[in-house]
């Protein structure tokens, strides 16, 4: 039978339960098993993505084209899983595949209530991934214990643990145990309040991780095994890593977590072999050259909103035993002190996805500058839309160029909405989105990159390159060296006579890991220590 491991939180939110969860899947693989993550978001929401950046983060987008939680990222990150639409799941999502089985009378005439026919929904979601090949399923509960939204989804795996036998199912809970400096005393009460909680609801927490800023003594141990009835080898002590994520699974190694899971789930261990992790972590550790990126964006006062990418330039830098330093500019700064001012000295730019006019024209700025000073420049889905603007409006003369998302009645449409996007009036869900395969010039950057001529990338747009100005563009030196395999859309643009200059509609930052980076971000980084040597 699949395990089932229930990752919980308490005291606060944002402690790291993704990260966690993450590092868990990381070490049962290194054990030999296969493994499955998935997450349960407390919103009402159908799926995040109709939230705004600011409101959400990153929309972290699998193979199947779901939008899902960022944390997401983080599961196929750390782990050799592919996520799916199954993979997360929103109180939004449940209701509404309830309310929709309702109207179609499956429930033949039954009072519709929270329990049974809510928990029984999140329960199916669990059991979607336990198949013959998945030894352990790792689900995580978005928020915290004691949250009035995530009341259901505690009492749907607390049924879930009851049916399938509680040696199958181990939970753990993810902690704050805070140290107030005032009294110099780290303090266990408020974890002790958020067992008590996940008890009530009649759950028994078997493992505690707990996130602190000081080491955690043999007494506030044994106090916490006392008053939270967990044993005092499964409270788990997790210091700040910052800025090494990586070092996460490390941590929880050093002090058994992996060998305490196996023995709690009754499953063997033929030895765990970490060598490739350990090899990652000491070129990110030790690097031998150091560039900086400029990374010119509408979102950059939220790191989560531009996760995948810092991630993935960090797993470019490990590849190239080279250290990336962000320059992180708001679009709009560029807009009102100019491209120089804040692009000066940078080794590459990176422009970003995105949506909405605010701060289009300061990311125009920023691809003028790196195509006039042979900077190399990679841009994602948005970043290549203002590639494909500035060359429009200053290489190919057509100075009203624009996208019709940001003006519908520009004269010059080079970027333009997709034909299969016209008549949709519905927002969620309905974008170009998941993979998509694209054929690849053998003669171009992109395909020295991947090495291949056959490609797949994950999308999530609405817009695409105009081609009634695929021609002209290709007499004034822009190539489209990517192309769906119809030919009818551009995927990739390319410069001649630029040192690296490479604009993809899709968001290669989402197939990124730390032991096998991203093509595109390796050899962009690449690139940006070749010029500069």
């Amino acid at each position: 039978m699949t395990k089932h491991i229930f990752v919980t939180g308490g005291v606060v939110s944002s402690l790291g339960k993704g990260l966690n969860a993450a590092s868990i899947g990381m070490l049962l693989e290194s054990h030999g098993y296969k493994i499955s993550l998935q997450k349960f978001d407390p919103y009402v929401n159908v799926d995040p993505g109709t939230m705004a950046p600011f409101e959400h983060g990153e929309i972290y987008v699998t193979e199947d084209g779901a939008e899902t939680d960022l944390d997401l990222g983080h599961y196929e990150r750390f782990t050799n899983t592919v996520t799916n639409k199954d993979c997360n799941c929103t109180t939004g999502s449940i209701y509404y595949s309830v309310i929709t089985k309702e109207r179609q009378g499956k429930y033949l005439g039954k009072t519709i209530q929270v329990i049974p026919h809510i928990t029984n929904e999140i329960k199916d979601c669990i059991s979607r991934l336990a198949g013959t090949d998945t030894d352990v399923v790792i689900s995580e509960i978005g928020g915290i214990v004691g949250d009035i939204e995530s009341q259901p989804f505690v009492e749907a795996i607390r049924q879930y643990g009851r049916e399938i036998g509680r040696e199958n199912v181990l939970y753990i809970h993810l902690t704050l145990v805070p140290y107030l400096r005032a009294a110099d005393e780290i303090k266990t009460k408020p974890t002790q309040h958020s067992v008590g909680m996940l008890r009530q609801a009649g759950i028994e927490p078997d493992i505690l991780i707990c996130r602190t800023e000081k080491p955690l003594s043999a007494d506030i141990k044994e106090k916490l095994s006392l008053f939270c009835n967990v044993d005092k080898e499964s409270i788990i002590e997790e210091k700040d890593v910052k800025p090494y994520l990586y070092e996460i699974p490390l941590l929880l190694v050093e002090q058994g977590l992996d060998k305490i899971i196996l023995k709690k789930l009754q499953l063997k261990t033929n030895g765990n072999s970490l060598d490739r992790w350990l090899k990652m972590l000491d070129a990110l550790k030790n690097p031998k050259k150091v560039t900086e990126i400029a990374i010119v964006g509408k979102y950059i006062g939220l790191q989560s909103a531009y996760e995948s990418i810092y991630e993935a330039l960090t797993h470019a830098g490990i590849s190239n035993l080279a250290k990336v330093k962000e320059r992180r500019i708001e679009s709009e700064d560029i807009e009102k002190l100019g491209a120089e001012k804040l692009l000066k000295g940078c080794n590459g730019i990176l422009i970003p996805g995105g949506f909405g006019e605010r701060g289009i024209e300061g990311k125009i700025e920023a691809v003028r500058y790196a195509r006039e000073n042979k900077i190399p420049y990679l841009g994602l889905c948005l970043g290549m839309h203002c590639s494909t603007i500035e060359f429009a409006r200053n290489v190919c003369n057509m100075k009203d160029a624009n996208s019709t998302e940001f003006d519908v009645n520009t004269p010059v449409p080079v970027i333009c909405l997709l034909e299969e996007q016209k008549n949709i009036v519905s927002k969620g869900g309905t974008m170009r989105l998941g993979a998509q395969p694209c054929r690849l010039q053998t003669n171009s950057i992109a395909y020295k990159c991947y090495g291949q001529e056959l490609i797949s990338e994950r999308h999530r747009h609405r817009y695409e390159f105009n081609n009634k100005y695929r021609d002209i563009f290709a007499t004034k030196g822009m190539i489209c060296s990517g192309l769906t395999s119809d030919n009818e859309l551009v995927e990739i643009i390319e410069l001649k006579d630029h040192p690296w200059y490479v604009a993809v509609q899709f968001h290669p930052e989402f197939k990124s890991k730390p032991t096998n980076p991203h093509p595109l971000f390796r050899e962009f980084i690449k690139a940006t220590l070749d010029v500069n040597s």
